[in-house]
């Protein structure tokens, strides 16, 4: 890769060239590529539009000139802010997350000192995908004219039409951009502004290619995605042609106006716009090997041996750039793969107390083979390696280290601890006992008979023995000693044992493991059954805690416990689960109804698993527990038990049927469908049709009252409804009249004569008085209705007994979420989880999209049975008349044994602003300071903080105090 060309100048390179560096929010990426360019001699521009200036840049690098430049929109913008700055008279341009070869820029610079009437000169590139292990290469230039060296711009132009390689990073006149930007056109998406730097630099003189590899791109940054407005599909590919012609066209206005010249330039915007998309064609990948540590390339079966990479000298470069890239990741694809590589480096890392286990070593070994980049992993093998006396393993390891040092980069493995799933384990060690809280909880639970114990059902119907020493060794890991565990496996046993052993193994096939777990349930001598599956592991603490907390409270049959789960992409995600939920367990199984300890003396009354829904076992056992003794005596611990596979996000025909095998105990004649994969929506099929009576309540102008009227009038398609609308006398008349007009429908409307400035609360009483309704639904004057089946959706559960209030998803305009049930506490006040969520969102654990109990709902929209309205007195207008009277009436029929139920299937145009005091607000806690004190519907483990839903602080727990009072 020597250059062949002579350069015609003596100055130094920084006097000659300037590399100008494109960066938006990529610290890590600029970062790499001037380490990348320090040993070249360029003079370096950074441009960077982040919001946030980079203050370390010039300190750590004092020859880097840096521009920030927030006000920057895309491509065009930062190009000519940096050559208004730049004194050399040849530029290159590159976005940080890509890399121009420094022999290849001086070889074109040799070119153009020795072409004077050349502006442009580059060689070819391949794009490049970067990933935990490996680096993959795709086509990116392919091999056509090298040469547009006709004097004439149509001819030119008629050339370059035929191939289109992008001019974008090509070295360039100074002076030559100056001119192409005084004329190109602003305002465009970046994409095309690329496009259109490339059109305008051929157009400004003659280019060329060389035979030579000269960069390599980010395959994600190459393919840009588009800034212009979200439309439909189609009307998104209308506005793209759109624009492309508008770009076309202004610049051929700028270039003359011969005909040809304007469809040549047509063509190539259109060709140029494409092009920014990589091909799909893969050609190589290079796998770092850790060992060797150099990378190991294997090819494609198709190659393009035409163009200038299969050299040796090109793969000596390709080296030194991917241990750049593995030592300082940037890309969002190799991120989210390095999460779950550091994940399980983590896990391996970790000292065992399980004699069998794997020892620490090949642990370690194992671990850095995936990814031996991460610093802390290192100088723990390395510290093992010198205990164990392995001096050659020790030497290797001690060469990567100063190799790694040399690279002075952060320490990878501080990546791992910005991650969810590296906050999440941090967050679960955290709540780890001491050794000497351990010691006490042990001495508190012998004194108490060792306190429960536990009976761990292990499915492995894919006798996968590495599975299975994952469970052994988090039990074993465990602070737990009161167990036992036994494997349901379909493979050969590995000893004989019995129902005594504190391991025992049972052989079971497809058809007969039910009732060997049942027969295994009704001889076992343990407290507590829970099922689990081979790979599944326990928390250290879970079931420790579990211990305390079960030894006072003999009315529990189930608990659910909280968990982490393995996403398909190897990383954790929390599953935070409410306290007991109804309707959440009804609609959304599959989250709510894995892994509960089970009372064993219920198991066996209730008959234990069902055979008949083998795939939903857990979930029907619990329908049964409700069948036979309704709500009482489920609860909820909010604490990981372990860590398990998520579940497949699948519909599940056992779910379904036992769902309606339920329902159909509880009495009703129901329908079961999916919004979405996983999840159910009931349509309990309720005859009655009960007279339903709107109550519209608070100040608003006249023109936004009528349109709140006119969405109930236009999109209500259930037939037995009143409206009521309370409003001062003078404004009846003006009302009436507009009533009139509005057809037969308007006759459903009755104007209650109210005086001004009553509160809300006395407002709802005074109009229930005068509803001739079963049903009650209050609704803000400022609101509006958009689905038009949305009194049938609220009666759906309304009419079911055992619900009080029903509440609706209310939303902006734009479909973004206002407010989607209410929780006790959430930012110091009651608030709603997901406010500014865009309509499509599913929320954490898709709690969005299902039907499910919360604390409370608002009177923006509520409906509530005429009945237990005025049974429980209705607002309680001396303390909540002006505000948060909506949840203090909720909690009070909550208290009364009725769930509130949150529907994301009524959607309501509202701000969801809910009216507080301090006065109120001070006044509800008060009341219900117990409620406040935990929202049971939502999470301990969850922040009270944002929008919600949140990992909350690590927090200790509390292990002292349990013994002193254990909670129920």
């Amino acid at each position: 890769m020597q250059s062949n060309v002579s350069t015609g100048s003596t100055a130094p390179l920084n006097k000659r060239i300037t590399l100008v560096l494109l960066a938006h929010d990529q610290s890590t990426a600029l970062r790499r590529a001037l380490r990348y360019y320090r040993d070249s001699s360029f003079a370096l521009l950074v441009v960077d539009s982040s919001s946030r200036i980079d203050a370390d840049i010039e300190a750590a690098f004092p020859t880097v000139q840096y521009l920030h430049a927030p006000a920057a929109k895309g491509f065009g913008d930062k190009v000519r802010q940096a050559v208004e700055r730049i004194a050399t008279p040849y530029l290159a341009i590159v976005d940080v997350e890509s890399f121009l070869l420094p022999q290849a820029l001086e070889q074109a610079l040799g070119f153009l000192e020795a072409q004077a009437d050349y502006s442009a000169c580059q060689g070819y590139s391949l794009a490049f995908e970067a990933h935990a292990d490996r680096i993959d290469y795709y086509l990116l230039d392919r091999k056509g004219c090298e040469d547009y060296c006709d004097a004439s711009v149509q001819a030119r132009l008629a050339v370059f039409a035929e191939d289109c390689p992008s001019l974008v990073n090509a070295l360039t006149r100074t002076e030559t951009l100056r001119r192409s930007y005084a004329s190109l056109p602003a305002g465009f998406d970046s994409r095309l502004q690329e496009a259109g730097h490339s059109l305008a630099v051929l157009a400004q003189a003659r280019v060329r290619l060389l035979d030579i590899p000269y960069g390599v791109h980010e395959r994600n940054r190459v393919a840009k995605p588009r800034s212009l407005p979200a439309v439909a599909p189609g009307a998104q590919d209308m506005l793209t042609v759109a624009e492309q012609e508008r770009l076309a066209t202004t610049l051929a206005s700028a270039l003359g106006t011969d005909a040809s010249v304007r469809e040549y330039t047509k063509a190539i915007v259109k060709k140029l716009d494409e092009r920014s998309v990589p091909q799909a064609g893969k050609l190589f990948e290079s796998i770092w090997d850790s060992r060797r540590g150099e990378p190991v390339r294997r090819f494609e079966p198709t190659q393009y041996v035409e163009l200038p990479f299969y050299n040796q000298a090109f793969f000596d470069v390709l080296t030194a750039l991917e241990f750049l890239l593995h030592a300082a990741p940037s890309g969002l694809v190799q991120l989210t793969e390095l999460e779950a590589v550091m994940l399980k480096q983590k896990e391996l890392s970790r000292p065992q107390r399980n004699t069998s286990a794997e020892p620490l070593d090949e642990q370690l070994a194992r671990a850095f083979l995936s990814y031996a980049f991460n610093q802390d992993l290192l100088k723990q093998l390395l510290e093992v390696m010198q205990a164990k006396g392995d001096e050659r393993y020790v030497q290797m390891l001690q060469a990567w280290k100063q190799r790694l040092e040399a690279a002075a980069f952060e320490n990878t493995a501080r990546l791992f601890d910005a991650t969810r799933s590296g906050q999440l384990l941090r967050w679960l060690e955290a709540r780890e006992p001491s050794a000497s809280e351990a010691r006490k909880v042990s001495k508190y639970l012998a004194a108490r008979n060792g306190g429960p114990t536990f009976g761990i059902l292990i499915l492995d119907l894919d006798a996968d023995i590495f599975k299975m020493q994952a469970t052994f060794d988090s039990v074993i890991n465990g602070y737990c000693r009161a167990f036992k565990i036994v494997v349901f496996t379909s493979g050969d046993l590995p000893a004989e044992t019995t129902p005594q052993n504190v391991l025992h193994f049972v052989k079971v096939n497809e058809s007969n493991y039910v009732d060997k777990i049942n027969q295994v349930v009704n001889q076992s001598d343990c407290d507590w059954m829970v099922m689990a599956e081979a790979g599944d592991e326990l928390t250290p603490g879970g079931l420790f805690r579990a211990s305390v907390e079960l030894l006072a409270a003999p009315q529990c049959q189930a608990v659910a416990m909280d968990e982490f789960q393995r996403q398909p992409d190897g990383t954790l995600a929390d599953i935070f689960r409410p306290g007991f939920n109804l309707d959440l367990l009804q609609n959304y199984p599959a989250l709510m109804a894995r892994h509960w300890l089970v009372r064993r003396e219920t198991l066996v009354k209730l008959g234990g698993y069902s055979r008949e829904f083998k795939k939903a076992m857990e979930f029907d056992l619990l329908l049964r527990l409700i069948e036979q003794d309704g709500l009482e005596g489920l609860a909820h611990l909010d604490e990981p038990l372990l860590i398990g596979q998520a579940p497949p996000v699948e519909d599940n025909v056992d779910e379904r049927k036992t769902l309606l095998r339920h329902l159909a105990v509880r009495g009703y004649q129901a329908d079961v469908s999916a919004v979405i994969a996983g999840t159910h929506k009931i349509d309990y099929r309720f005859t009655e049709r009960p007279l339903v009576s709107i109550i519209v309540h608070g100040r608003a102008d006249l023109p936004v009252l009528q349109r709140c009227l006119l969405s109930v009038l236009q999109r209500t398609r259930y037939q037995r409804y009143e409206v009521l609308v309370p409003t001062g006398a003078a404004n009846h008349s003006v009302l009436r009249t507009w009533l009139d007009g509005q057809g037969h429908q308007a006759s459903r409307v009755r104007l209650l004569d109210i005086e001004a400035g009553v509160a809300t609360g006395s407002l709802i009483n005074a109009a229930s008085q005068e509803a001739k309704g079963d049903y009650l639904v209050t609704l803000a004057a400022d609101s509006e209705m958009v689905n038009v089946n949305w009194i049938e959706s609220l009666l759906n559960q309304a009419l079911r007994p055992e619900v009080g209030v029903v509440g609706p998803r209310l939303i902006e305009r734009d479909g973004r979420i206002t407010q989607a049930g209410l929780i006790l506490g959430l930012n110091d006040a009651v608030g709603s989880a997901f406010v500014g969520e865009p309509k499509h969102a599913r929320g954490y654990m898709n709690r969005l999209v299902v039907e499910q109990n919360c604390s409370a709902v608002s009177f923006a929209c509520l409906m509530i049975s005429k009945q237990l309205f005025e049974a429980a007195d209705g607002v309680d207008s001396g303390l909540f008349d002006e505000a948060l009277g909506d949840v203090d009436l909720c909690l009070r029929v909550g208290q009364a044994g009725y769930l509130t139920v949150w529907t994301p299937h009524v959607l309501v145009i509202q701000s969801g602003v809910l009216a507080s005091t301090p006065e109120t607000l001070a006044a509800l806690r008060e009341k219900w300071s117990e409620a406040f004190a935990q929202d049971r519907f939502y999470n301990g483990n969850l922040a009270l903080d944002g929008t919600g839903f949140t990992l909350g602080p690590v927090r200790n727990v509390p292990w002292t105090d349990l013994l002193d009072e254990p909670a129920a």
